[in-house]
């Protein structure tokens, strides 16, 4: 697919990796969380498309189900910085201070502010490499490389009244790079939980202009294991967009099933043009009644092609 190693982007994923044989090469760092406590999480993402000369990034805040704070630009000028050593996208500071393991993301402006930190509670997944299906629709697509991470995300957020949150719970991250062709995807849905007996998986079922595509891989709380079968039963509100309720079967490389159900707490559209993101804070349950939260998450092509149900 590219004359560039997959060891040599995985080793190099934060820093600046150029690829000019593909039009729509991408470079994209992702981040969430969600604090229980103050029931306050947030989305952010940075995309850098270096061929197109684009840069597009998102910072989303919520609180009691409620926004706190929306930044959207989803065009913006190319940036040659990279998540290593550090950026700034529309006053949106990203910074690796230990590569592969530590980020922090700060923001500050007079109506809010964010300081916040991501550490690796274990070293991140590569949910395309990990996805042993032979089946590569996803990278074609969307991207060769696609590292996950679990983290502890600890900080504070300001308010406009001057109060100070304290952050401390958990939240993914994912560090990407390959081709970004929303066009070539007609829909996708995914599932990130993260569960208080340590297990957390990544679940995406894509549809791709290839036939049916996955990325599935699944912590158990000692290693990564990969996906063997998945599936996923998606109710969706009167829009055919939003999540109203999920129910997801996965069966690791050991035949262990991994059922679970989540409901939505804040949900979020980043468009694309003709192509849209649905974000979702989700509170998931396994079936024996552990307590998750993490992210839901639909994709969608225009014209109007249906929601995969």
């Amino acid at each position: 697919m590219t004359q560039l190693t997959n060891a040599y982007m995985t080793e190099n994923c934060e820093r600046y990796i150029p690829n000019p044989t593909i039009p729509k090469w991408n470079q994209s760092y992702y981040f969430n969380f969600y604090d229980r406590k103050a029931r306050l999480g947030g989305f952010i993402r940075v995309g850098i498309m270096e061929n197109l000369g684009e840069t597009n990034g998102f910072a989303v805040f919520f609180m009691n189900g409620k926004p706190l704070f929306t930044r959207v630009n989803m065009q913006l000028p190319y940036t040659s910085d990279r998540l290593d050593p550090g950026l700034e996208v529309a006053g949106v500071k990203l910074t690796a201070t230990r590569p592969l393991q530590t980020c922090s993301i700060s923001i500050d402006t007079e109506d809010f502010g964010a300081e916040l930190v991501w550490d690796l509670r274990f070293p991140m997944g590569d949910s395309i490499a990990l996805t042993k299906d032979g089946d590569d629709a996803i990278a074609r697509e969307l991207a060769y490389v696609h590292l996950e991470g679990v983290c502890n995300v600890t900080g504070t957020i300001r308010l406009r009244d001057g109060k100070t949150i304290p952050i401390e719970d958990g939240g993914f991250r994912d560090i990407s790079c390959g081709p970004r062709n929303w066009a070539g995807v007609r829909h996708y849905r995914l599932a990130w939980p993260i569960f208080d007996n340590g297990m957390s998986c990544v679940a995406v079922h894509a549809i791709t202009e290839h036939g049916d595509s996955y990325q599935k891989i699944l912590h158990d709380g000692e290693r990564w294991h990969s996906i063997g079968r998945l599936e996923e039963e998606i109710e969706f509100e009167p829009d055919d967009m939003g999540f109203k309720f999920v129910q997801w079967k996965a069966w690791d490389e050991e035949d262990r099933l991994w059922e679970f159900t989540g409901t939505p707490l804040f949900r979020w559209q980043f468009p694309f043009d003709t192509f849209v993101m649905v974000e979702q804070m989700m509170e998931f349950r396994l079936s024996d009644g552990t307590i998750g939260y993490g992210m839901g998450e639909g994709g969608f092509r225009f014209p109007w092609e249906g929601n995969g149900n």
